[in-house]
């Protein structure tokens, strides 16, 4: 548009921060979202699948002979050095052969405390199965296994 000058209007024509500023406060807000989640929300499973994941997830932190994740997995109590982990790793597998965990079951869940048998297998006897009464604690807000499993060390 044109003014009575020949002016174009200058105000018609100018960018608006609206669209800009809109698209801000929803980033802003789904941000707040996540964040709420993650700090109030729950992963959606179980404490028998909690247990369950300990029990899968220190036995491939030992297949690995990662000491940091079998840590994780492990109760305090249990853990020992990195030194005594690896040598202990290194002659199970060289006996029996890598350890597989074939099932989780029979989990029972008191307070910070459960139990659970572990069924593994070891490569050199693969039709072997061998049940584990085992035990678990809750660390820090994480299950970890506390005994069996070959005192939850290789």
């Amino acid at each position: 548009m044109t003014d009575e000058t020949g002016e174009a209007d200058d105000a018609a024509d100018r960018p608006t921060m609206a669209p800009f500023l809109g698209a801000l406060a929803v980033i802003v807000v789904v941000v707040i979202i996540v964040i709420l989640l993650n700090v109030f929300g729950n992963d959606g499973r179980s404490e028998e699948q909690k247990v369950s994941l300990a029990a899968v997830g220190q036995n491939d932190a030992l297949q690995r002979e990662n000491f940091g994740e079998f840590s994780d997995f492990t109760c305090t109590a249990q853990r020992g050095t990195e030194a005594d982990f690896i040598a202990r790793q290194r002659d199970s597998v060289g006996k029996q052969g890598a350890r597989y965990v074939d099932d989780v079951t029979a989990v029972q869940v008191e307070g910070d405390r459960a139990t659970a048998t572990v069924v593994y297998h070891f490569d050199n006897a693969p039709d072997t199965k061998v049940n584990t009464e085992t035990a678990f604690v809750l660390e820090d807000g994480q299950w970890r296994v506390c005994s069996g499993m070959g005192d939850s060390r290789p």
